[in-house]
């Protein structure tokens, strides 16, 4: 029998084409192969390294990409989080007047330049001037306030039309915080453009006009996907990263940890945020360069130095007095309140979002934008706690009272005989102006906590991070403030008696706000060692890490008691996106008890090593979807040989039937590495071998789940053939 040049013929394809080894659209990677073609790239390298001095350049470069890498996700990522926060404090404070001096300078800029400003009325000056006093020529009045309120809630809806709209006809994945998809990305999923660059342009674009909207909604989740963004766009320049998609992983882990330094200031938080709560796979490697893409962020922010107060974070504080161990009750009940609100805040925006998926209300994001945005402009602007931005709210809720503060917060009655230095005022009873603030704190509380529920899941980008803390911090300050004026009228109880003498400065109310800030944010997010970390860098409070901690574990452990999702892991579920989390797995079960085909089901689908014609591959890829098939000796010994993807198949067979004569559809498909004796009638048969993964990961039908589960969740697994009987005995492997 003769043989055809089949010798040529069958090792066709054995030179990769392009889009082999990719992965389709929402699927998933296979992170073991994804790791042994990274091994083989660099053993390559090595081993070409020795050959010439060229070589060995090529090879130290590909060595230092990855940290080359880090420094370009690090200075843009910075650079974009300065021109964010610029932007969203000029936009927000437009919705109120313009400077005339200089248009693009906000309020507090525009009174900076001032030379007729002095410190007591340091946000007064005539080059700030409100809309209705620039349309008028008055300051004050019904007409004047009725005037700038409608102006408000206009500028309002036309910032966040303008969002919606951008969002909604260019990047429709610039929506949402973007936390989810990222830990669904980095567990290994494949959401193609979610990364890309128009998703970059358009969510920095409309982040800063979502955030000057006034809505309940924060920039430092979102900033998260921007980082992540700028990370895919260095990947793509560098093949060692483009073509490895676990590759590719390491650096979006890394460029998480940039999005949260730069969001927070917080450059150690931002990496033990990664490690915590978005990264699936994490090694040694991944945690230096997460800490120097963190560390360039942070110091590009720095230098843009967006707050003009040469810190990271608006929210910079130094508190003068020690807590005591008494005040550890208010702080473990703020915990519980943050748990307890964490888990209101879940549920009630899970069932909104189900609601908004499964009902005509998600036909009309824009709609429903412009509805949610009159609502909160409208409520938000006579209470002067909401109407100014959220960061700034924080920040005034953290301060502490010094003799210079003029702030509502800050109206206590003085004792005139009073001559202490400014850092040490004793406790003092309210005034007004603090009663008034009490008030207008609850409500403000209340406003937040509803429209929170509504905000986060529209079309817009909207993070969680700040309405979070504002919430906590709301609740903070009013339970510090109480505490306070009971230690200054009772303080001869036996619980002050100890450690709260007259005259003495013994409560910090902005310390209460800082722990309720970090209890609500634990209770929504259920972080608990990376928000510590984060606080404390946020605010500079390093003292008060014991307090912080108290408030974090409570929270968590009140929250996990009525349901262990946290809101990102709440919205991965309920996109349906594929995600094995970490939690334990209790089913008491086998592998044949959940491994398809299950009883009254088809057989499994096989290919066979040596006996199957394209014709019946072709046939097999359109009746069924599975992402790929096992491969056996034949159907009656069902021996196991290796396992092909779908996409390599279907794309081999396309390029065979282009590119190779002889090709038809009684063609037989080889797996095997030897060619076979084929008669000069048959048509030319397709060797296939090179696509085969010739060591699947397998386990025996008596397997224990959880043990199954350990093995996905460890090795990042896409499949898992399940064996019978079939098994032979060839050796032992120790370590």
């Amino acid at each position: 029998e003769e043989l055809n040049g089949v010798g040529n013929l069958m090792d066709f394809l054995d030179e990769p084409f392009p889009d082999v080894g990719t992965y389709e659209d929402f699927h998933t990677i296979d992170w073991l192969r994804e790791k042994s073609r990274d091994t083989d790239r660099h053993r390559k390298i090595t081993s070409k390294s020795k050959e010439s001095i060229w070589e060995f350049i090529k090879s130290l470069l590909d060595a230092w990409s990855g940290w080359l890498v880090m420094l370009l996700i690090g200075l843009l990522s910075g650079t974009l989080a300065g021109v964010i926060d610029l932007a969203v404090d000029w936009m927000t404070d437009l919705k109120e007047g313009v400077c005339l001096s200089a248009l693009w300078y906000s309020h507090e800029q525009c009174c900076w330049t001032s030379n007729e400003t002095t410190f007591a009325d340091r946000d007064k000056c005539p080059q700030w001037q409100k809309w209705a006093e620039l349309m008028t020529g008055y300051t004050e009045g019904a007409g004047v306030y009725l005037l700038n309120y409608f102006l408000y809630v206009l500028w309002a809806l036309f910032f966040s039309f303008l969002a919606v709209s951008l969002v909604r006809v260019f990047a429709p994945y610039a929506c949402g915080s973007g936390i989810p998809e990222i830990k669904t990305i980095l567990s290994g999923f494949i959401i193609r453009g979610y990364l890309g660059k128009w998703t970059l342009l358009i969510k920095t674009v409309t982040l800063v006009l979502a955030v000057s909207s006034g809505l309940s909604l924060g920039k430092e989740g979102p900033l998260v996907h921007v980082a992540c963004c700028c990370g895919n766009l260095f990947c793509s320049l560098f093949s060692k990263y483009s073509k490895n998609e676990g590759k590719r992983r390491e650096v979006l882990s890394a460029a998480a940890a940039a999005g949260v330094s730069v969001a927070f200031g917080a450059p150690i938080g931002g990496v033990l945020f990664s490690l915590e709560e978005v990264s699936y796979y994490f090694p040694l490697k991944t945690l230096w360069r997460s800490f120097f893409a963190a560390l360039v962020a942070a110091f590009t922010l720095r230098s843009i130095n967006p707050f003009g107060n040469n810190r990271l974070v608006l929210f910079y504080v130094e508190y003068h007095t020690p807590w005591y161990m008494a005040e550890l009750v208010p702080f473990i009940l703020l915990g519980v309140f943050g748990g307890l609100w964490g888990t209101l805040f879940i549920r009630c925006n899970i069932a909104w979002c189900r609601r908004r998926k499964t009902t005509r209300l998600g036909k009309y994001p824009v709609l429903e934008v412009i509805a949610v945005t009159g609502i909160t402009a409208v409520l938000a602007f006579p209470n002067p706690y909401t109407r100014r931005s959220t960061s700034e709210l924080i920040s005034e809720l953290f301060n502490d009272c010094g003799a210079l503060e003029s702030s509502q917060l800050c109206d206590y009655i003085n004792n005139p005989n009073m001559s202490r230095s400014v850092d040490d005022i004793p406790d003092r009873p309210a005034g007004p102006g603090v009663y008034s603030a009490l008030w207008q704190l609850t409500l403000a509380l209340v406003f937040k906590i509803v429209i929170t529920i509504f905000t986060f899941g529209m079309k817009i980008p909207s993070g969680l991070f700040i309405p979070s803390m504002a919430v906590g911090a709301i609740a903070g300050r009013i339970v510090g403030i109480a505490v306070e004026q009971m230690a200054y009228h009772h303080h001869d109880w036996i619980i002050f008696k100890n450690w709260c003498r007259p005259g003495a400065d013994c409560v910090t109310p902005g310390l209460y706000a800082m722990v309720g800030a970090a209890a609500c944010l634990g209770g929504v997010t259920r972080m608990t060692v990376s928000l510590v970390v984060i606080m404390f860098e946020l605010t500079g409070g390093l003292e008060y890490i014991v307090p912080l901690m108290a408030a974090a574990v409570t929270s968590k452990w009140v929250a996990d008691a009525f349901g262990k999702e946290g809101i990102y892991e709440a919205h991965i579920q309920l996109n349906g996106y594929p995600y094995l989390d970490q939690d334990e797995f209790t089913h008491r079960t086998l592998a044949t008890d959940v491994m398809r085909p299950r009883r009254n089901e088809p057989p499994l689908a096989v290919l066979t090593q040596d006996s199957t014609t394209v014709e019946d591959v072709e046939t097999l890829i359109k009746d069924t979807d599975y992402n790929g098939f096992p491969v056996v000796v034949s159907h009656e010994s069902e021996r196991l040989i290796g396992f092909v993807q779908r996409r390599d198949l279907i794309l081999n067979i396309k390029n065979a039937r282009q590119k190779q004569d002889g090709v038809v559809s009684n063609s037989v498909v080889y797996f095997t590495e030897d060619a076979p004796q084929i008669p000069a009638s048959n048509p030319q048969p397709l060797k296939l071998r090179r696509i085969l993964n010739l060591s699947p990961f397998t386990v025996t039908d008596h397997t224990p789940m959880e043990t199954v589960v350990d093995i996905f969740r460890k090795l990042g697994l896409r499949q898992c053939l399940v064996t019978r009987r079939s098994v032979r005995l060839f050796g032992n492997t120790l370590l």
